[in-house]
Formats: structure tokens, sequence, C-alpha cells
């Protein structure tokens, strides 16, 4: 798994341009489009936008890099990108809180790599369309066979019946939704794999007898942050804040 400052496992490729095998409609659709140009040039990529009424209407932006992090400094530079344009643009009708996270440890599943650096994991996954007559499977991912729309998902059902298949074959052009299941065995691989990143930025930043100390370093949560969850990231602009801030829009009257 894919943590902050760590590459991705062998053979899968970070492509920044990697298409998504879901999308957005609606008012989440326009903003996807208004924003995507902008986060490709801070070398982000959309996960997921999203609108939703908690206590007034948020926009909810999930991002990340190709390798799957989300430091508080990218989000905080995304957010001084994308808030003009929003302003400009004005794709929504109402006042809305501008909301921009990681995709968190039980992050959505959107692109055929996602899956792949989440094979022997629990995964819940949403099909489109019927498959073994039900939409809805829940169980460890074994693989990913083909590219681009024609992968085939290989998943291990934990939820099928003694009269069901256990082993599936899905076809992601058909997914619907797909999301890691927050396990014990999720936690335990991203605490070891920060750990492992931690120890190796202490020892590439250690300062030598004549060297100032190093600051150090500040990180993010990344795709698999196990304290953060998918908990928001809080740069300026990001969290619901009071008129004035840019992470709060407004229509004139």
């Amino acid at each position: 798994m894919t943590t902050d400052n760590q590459a991705a496992p062998a053979g899968i490729a970070d492509d920044i341009d990697e298409p998504r095998l879901v999308s957005e409609t609606g008012v989440a659709a326009r903003v996807a489009n208004i924003i995507a140009p902008a986060l490709r040039d801070l070398g982000l990529r959309i996960v997921r936008v999203k609108t939703f009424d908690n206590n007034g209407l948020t926009l909810q932006i999930m991002a990340e890099k190709a390798d799957g992090t989300m430091t508080v400094g990218d989000c905080e530079a995304a957010s001084m990108a994308i808030s003009p344009l929003l302003e400009v643009e004005d794709p929504v009708a109402s006042a809305y809180n501008l909301e921009l996270s990681s995709p968190g440890i039980d992050r959505l599943l959107v692109r055929i790599s996602d899956f792949r650096r989440a094979i022997g994991h629990e995964a819940r996954v949403e099909m489109g369309t019927l498959h073994y007559n039900r939409k809805r499977f829940r169980g460890w991912i074994e693989g990913v066979e083909g590219e681009g729309r024609d992968a085939v998902l290989k998943l291990r059902r934990i939820d099928a019946r003694a009269d069901e298949e256990s082993d599936v074959a899905l076809p992601l052009r058909d997914l619907s939704e797909g999301r890691l299941s927050l396990t014990e065995a999720l936690i335990r691989e991203t605490l070891r794999a920060a750990k492992k990143a931690e120890e190796e930025d202490d020892a590439g930043e250690a300062p030598g007898e004549d060297a100032p100390e190093a600051e150090a370093p500040k990180r993010g949560p990344g795709r698999f942050a196990a304290r953060n969850g998918n908990r928001p990231l809080t740069p300026a602009g990001a969290k619901p804040a009071k008129q004035g801030n840019p992470g709060t829009r407004k229509r004139p009257h």
C-alpha cells in the first residue's frame, strides 16, 4: 500500500492521466470539468467530487497524486488554484462550503491502479448492472486482469451463500462504486508503511556534525493514513469559514 513518500508497488505505473472508472453527473460533473486541468498542473488528479447537505451545502473534492499520496501542502496549493476558478465559473447555485480531502484509509477505488494496489485487502464493490444475479459484493481482491475498460476484477467473496459462486470475475467497466473495507490488516499495513517512510526520511535527513539541524518534515494524511481516516485536510480556504474565506461561496443577490 502507498503512504506519503512511499513509492507505488512494483508494476504499477504512476499515471496522472489514468482515467477513472466512474464519473460524476450534474453539478459535481461541472465542478470536476472546471478544476481538473488546474489540479493536473499541480501534479494532482480527482478521486471524487460530491455535494451533500451537512448543516449547509458542502462541496467535497477528493484528490491525490498519481502515486496515491496527498499532503497538507498539496491541499493548500489545490485550494488556492481552484477557489478562483469556482468563483468565476460559479457552477454551484447556492452558498456552499469547500472541503478538500485525501481519499483516506478506507478509500474509494476509482481507477484500475487503485484495485491493483489493494490486492490482498477486503473491499466492497457495487456494480451498475447484475452479475451473478446481484450487484453488491464483498470480498478479498485477488487480482486484476486486462487493461482499461476491458479490465476484470478477481474477487473472492466473503458474503457468498452456499449456493453462490465464491470466486467471481467482475468487469470494471460496469463498476458503480468500490471502496476498501477498514480492517485490522489494512490498518497494520498502513502503520508499517508509515513507520518505514518515517525511518527513511529520518535517515535521509540526519544532519552531519557541521550541518545545521534540519527542520522536521511536515506530512499530511496520504492514501492510507490510519490516524486521519477520511477526515478532510484543512488548508487555508478548504475548511468551512466565515464570510470572506475562499472556502465559502455565496451567490450574489
